[in-house]
């Protein structure tokens, strides 16, 4: 073969696999154009022709659009700049259908009813929410629970402020993967929930109310971590919550409440930690966790409701036998 070759139409759909359709469509989009005619009109095409057209139909398949692919083989644009374009449109795609995965992942889970088409709209929403819309989603969730608390030194917009909203703050990775787009979804939706939002507050102001009056700084951890720490032990070790052996660790666990939070280890201390960890015992707090740390890609935590159930049963076995105490959580 050598340089004065021209090719029919027809051989030159042979030699690149494509229809002559496909060919003479773009010659026409000036993509790839005839060497010349024949006398009856018929086009001839040179063999750079079929280099060119392999080009074309990779970067066709690559879903690049013909204007652009005609600047490409123009040299008008690099292919370097091409791909970075591409590439960049293409990631777009994947992080739409990753949520579209999601959504119909999350859908097919809770086999939805005819009925149901409201709430399928709902988590549709959410899975293609924009990483602006949603911050604003769980800014406004963190505002229902922590804004307008005046007891609690930090709280306020402080540092204990800032760290306990950032506790509870979702990322989603700019790559995530399905599991996490999944969970993000799920988790918005329980962000949703009014009931959830008021559950979370309520512990909020309990912990604050304990500082009220101008106490000082709330510790560092809380009554339901200091629980979690003090009564794991008890609950792997299989110690009855009712029993004799589970009084020394109640003992030291409101031992340690009472100098944590500043106040007498007395039946008013208590009937506050039954309170605020029967406001804890919520499996939805648990599920948001678990949640939380599949979307920022944090360790599983380990549920403190265990601990927590063991330490309301221990403390209302204690209670029992000691009247100051007794008598039903508020």
């Amino acid at each position: 073969m050598n340089g004065d070759t021209l090719y029919p139409i027809g051989e030159l759909a042979r030699r690149t696999r494509l229809t002559v359709k496909t060919i003479r469509f773009w010659s026409d989009r000036g993509i790839v154009t005839p060497a010349g005619r024949t006398g009856a009109g018929y086009r001839r095409y040179g063999p750079e022709a079929v280099a060119r057209l392999a080009l074309v139909r990779t970067l066709r398949e690559l879903g690049i659009g013909l204007d652009t692919i005609r600047r490409v083989v123009d040299r008008e644009l690099t292919l370097g700049e091409v791909a970075e374009r591409h590439a960049a449109a293409l990631e777009a795609q994947i992080d739409v259908l990753r949520l579209r995965h999601a959504l119909l992942t999350t859908v097919a889970r809770r086999r939805p009813t005819c009925e149901e088409f409201e709430e399928m709209e709902r988590v549709h929403r959410l899975a293609r929410l924009s990483r602006a819309e949603r911050d604003r989603l769980i800014d406004d969730f963190l505002d229902s629970v922590f804004d307008g608390l005046d007891g609690l030194d930090g709280l306020d917009g402080g540092p204990a402020h800032a760290a306990a909203r950032r506790s509870l703050t979702p990322q989603l990775p700019d790559d995530p993967t399905d599991e996490q787009v999944e969970a993000w979804v799920e988790l918005a939706e329980l962000s949703l929930d009014p009931d959830f939002r008021a559950g979370l507050r309520r512990g909020v102001e309990d912990h604050a109310a304990v500082f009220s009056g101008g106490a000082a700084a709330p510790p560092r951890p809380g009554a339901v971590a200091i629980v979690r720490d003090r009564a794991a032990a008890a609950v792997r070790s299989g110690i009855a919550p009712g029993s004799p052996e589970a009084a020394p660790v109640v003992a030291a666990l409101t031992a340690h409440c009472a100098r944590a939070f500043g106040r007498p280890d007395d039946a008013e201390l208590r009937q506050w930690l039954l309170r605020r960890l029967s406001a804890a015992r919520d499996t939805r707090r648990d599920r948001y966790c678990e949640l939380l740390a599949l979307v920022n890609g944090w360790p599983a935590p380990e549920s403190p409701t265990p601990a927590i159930d063991w330490t309301v049963t221990a403390l209302r076995a204690s209670n029992s036998g000691s009247r100051p105490c007794a008598g039903p959580v508020a």
